[in-house]
């Protein structure tokens, strides 16, 4: 068994090493293809009296107007990665840009520039939607501050009113915070936060705790923002097949860059697509898998890596009668469980 821990942990040190010299040239050719909203360039956050660093080497960068997912077990460097990027936490070195300026020089304007929906909901439930809202558009300076909402000057009543139609609250938005579901909760921080116009809204596990319908609603919601405004998403979440649809990913572990680039790059690299099929005479499929220069091993259903190859022209190649056809087609999950050994 001890033999066995030591073989899956070389296996994903291995992951680590080769992924650490692949994503770095992948960040050369992101910041080539389209100027990055987002560039992390050797990213190093060690704490104090801490043994080892809690972000070690981390480099990508993030494509404006994409949504980009940072994926990782607990304590893998998540949270203080986020952290950093919003300025809210100093890094050891190496260099973090936002929107165009420095985390460290310039704070404060990268956080006039993001939006940031942490995990743990930020609103007062004793207040209405309106007036949490209104608040924080007086504390980013957007609008003076009035005791009432048909006092704030139209541009705000109408800017309120126009993301409360899309979040779909505009009749709910003299209600108190405290009579909302989870789903709404979530919506208005995410109007809130979208007040400024930021370049880039921060989403820290923002459907935990959603039941389903909230959740789809929610990605919905962010859809329409990035079609609509170009606002960059950067994601973190558990719930791995909302990675599915972002357009690049970065799985980190152990505060190192693991896998990075396109879901369908990391699924490729990591996770084997394959057939498994079976017949009733098995020597004559055996036969003909050989004949047809087919890979394959006996499981005892014949698996057939498909290795990019057609499924419908494969089977159509093959004569003997099939009695079992199915697929395996890898998920971020199923590269993400190889990654890092864990199941949610």
């Amino acid at each position: 068994m001890q033999q066995e821990r030591e073989a899956l942990d070389s296996h994903r040190d291995g992951y680590a090493k080769q992924f650490n010299n692949k994503h770095s040239l992948l960040v050369a050719e992101n910041a080539q293809a389209t100027q990055p909203i987002i560039t992390v360039d050797r990213l190093v956050k060690r704490y104090k009296r801490a043994e080892i660093n809690a972000v070690d080497g981390v480099s990508f960068t993030v494509a404006s107007g994409t949504l980009f997912a940072l994926l990782g077990p607990n304590g893998a460097g998540k949270t203080t990665i986020i952290s950093i990027l919003t300025t809210t936490l100093n890094p050891t070195s190496g260099g973090v840009i936002v929107a165009g300026y420095d985390v460290v020089k310039q704070a404060s304007a990268v956080r006039d520039n993001v939006g940031i929906i942490f995990q743990k909901p930020s609103l007062d439930l004793n207040l209405t939607a309106e007036e949490n809202v209104r608040f924080h558009a007086t504390l980013y300076g957007l609008y003076p501050f009035r005791p009432s909402y048909s006092m704030m000057p139209r541009a705000y009543r109408e800017q309120v009113q126009e993301l409360a139609k899309v979040l779909g609250i505009e009749g709910e938005l003299f209600r108190p915070v405290k009579k909302y579901s989870g789903g709404m909760k979530r919506k208005l921080e995410i109007l809130r936060s979208l007040l400024h116009r930021p370049g880039v809204l921060f989403l820290d596990e923002p459907t935990s705790g959603l039941d389903p319908t909230s959740r789809r609603s929610l990605w919905e919601y962010l859809k329409q923002v990035r079609e609509q405004h170009g606002t960059t998403v950067f994601l973190t979440t558990h719930y791995l097949e909302e990675a599915e649809q972002a357009d690049s990913i970065c799985i980190i572990n152990k505060g190192r860059v693991v896998s990075y680039g396109t879901p369908a790059q990391v699924k490729a690299e990591l996770v084997e697509e394959y057939l498994l099929i079976d017949a009733q005479d098995r020597t004559r499929l055996r036969t003909e898998l050989q004949q047809l220069n087919l890979a394959f091993e006996q499981t005892p259903l014949f698996k057939v890596p498909l290795n990019g190859g057609n499924i419908h022209q494969m089977l159509k190649a093959i004569e003997t009668p099939l009695t079992v056809v199915e697929t395996h087609t890898p998920t971020v999950e199923d590269a993400y469980i190889e990654i890092v050994g864990e199941k949610r």
